[in-house]
Formats: structure tokens, sequence, C-alpha cells
């Protein structure tokens, strides 16, 4: 080989498989919004769910709502990369988003709970996964409660599953600690993470 191929080999971009996990209420929709404002060659998947839009939220920009028939005809015709029942209701990553968003050369990035995370990890193992931490147990309580969508059941359910989440901490390859009030220092991190994997000496390739 010549040292003009090397050097072409080497800076071949490869677009990356960026996945966003952690327990419900951690702050994943707030960390992507605010990762939008920075305006980075990135390509946003939304998220398919079958649960009932929350205040404030636009079907088509924080999630794409379906009926429950809709999705199962979606997961029948194989139009979704992974799908799970989370909390009752599926959620699931559309396909065409990503082979299209890798088509123009751009990194992905997605948001998925921990279960998601697991499946796709086993699908890509050239994905890079970040695990996104509440500073403490009595934070992520407060987050949910200002949500006012939790009651005390639901509450611990979700602790429960927390327990099982933490024991999967190892196959992501980062986690990030959103603060409370230090969004924008969460993603710096993740920003910084990008970077140094565009950075390394033998890029992850991610095929579909």
């Amino acid at each position: 080989m010549s040292d003009e191929q090397i050097s072409f080999d080497l800076l071949k971009y490869h677009p990356l498989l960026i996945v966003l996990s952690g327990p419900s209420g951690v702050g994943k929709d707030a960390t992507l919004k605010e990762l939008k404002k920075r305006d980075l060659p990135l390509y946003y998947v939304i998220t398919a769910t079958t649960r009932k839009k929350r205040k404030g939220e636009i079907a088509g920009v924080d999630y794409s709502f379906y009926s429950k028939e809709e999705f199962e005809r979606m997961i029948a015709d194989g139009e979704l990369l992974e799908h799970a029942i989370v909390y009752e209701d599926y959620k699931g990553i559309p396909k065409q988003q990503v082979i299209e968003a890798f088509a123009s050369n751009k990194d992905v990035i997605l948001r998925v709970d921990v279960q998601g995370a697991r499946t796709l990890r086993e699908m890509f193992p050239q994905a890079v996964l970040i695990f996104l931490l509440p500073t403490s147990v009595e934070e992520w309580h407060e987050r949910l409660n200002r949500r006012k969508t939790e009651t005390d059941q639901s509450l611990k359910v979700r602790m429960e599953k927390v327990k099982w989440e933490l024991g999967f901490l190892d196959i992501f390859d980062y986690m990030v600690v959103n603060r409370h009030n230090c969004l924008e220092k969460t993603v710096d991190s993740i920003v910084e993470i990008i970077h140094a994997e565009h950075h390394r000496t033998q890029p992850r390739r991610v095929t579909l």
C-alpha cells in the first residue's frame, strides 16, 4: 500500500452512531435540545412512541407519536432499527432515518432507554454509547416530581428499574453526570467525546 493510500484511509470520515441513554427523568431530552443549539453536523433521530404527548412536546420534533396498531405494523414491516416496551408503551428507532443520515455523512445521535442501548450494542458493536447520570438519587427523584407525571407506585417501579439499569453500565463507553443547572457542562462533555472519537487512530465503522 502506498503512502498516499494510507493517508487517504486515515483521513476518511466515518459517521458515528451515538447512543444517549440513562434512567427516565435524567434529562436526555433536555440534553439533546441543548446540544442542538451548538449547530454541529449531527442528525437527531426522532424516536417513535405510543405514549401520550406531554405538555410542551411537539409531534415530529420531540417524538413521533403513533397508535399501538400503527407501531405494531411498523414492527411487522421491519421499519424499526430497534424497539422495546418501556413502562407499558412502545418506543423505537425508525431505520430509514439512520440510513439517510449515514448516506449524507452525518453523525447520528439517538436517545434510548438502557434496554434499547443493550440491543444496539449487540447489533452495532462500534456504536458510541453514553450513559447519562444524575448527581444523586434525591436529585433524580426531584426531576421526576417536577414532571408531575408520576404516582408513588410508578416512582417505586422506576427506582427498581434504575437498579437493574445500573447493572449494565459496563456496556457503555462513557458516562456523563448531568448535574442540576449545569446542562451546558453536560453538553460540553458530550461534544468533547464526539471530537475525541473522530481523532481515533482506529475509527469506529458502523454499517447498517
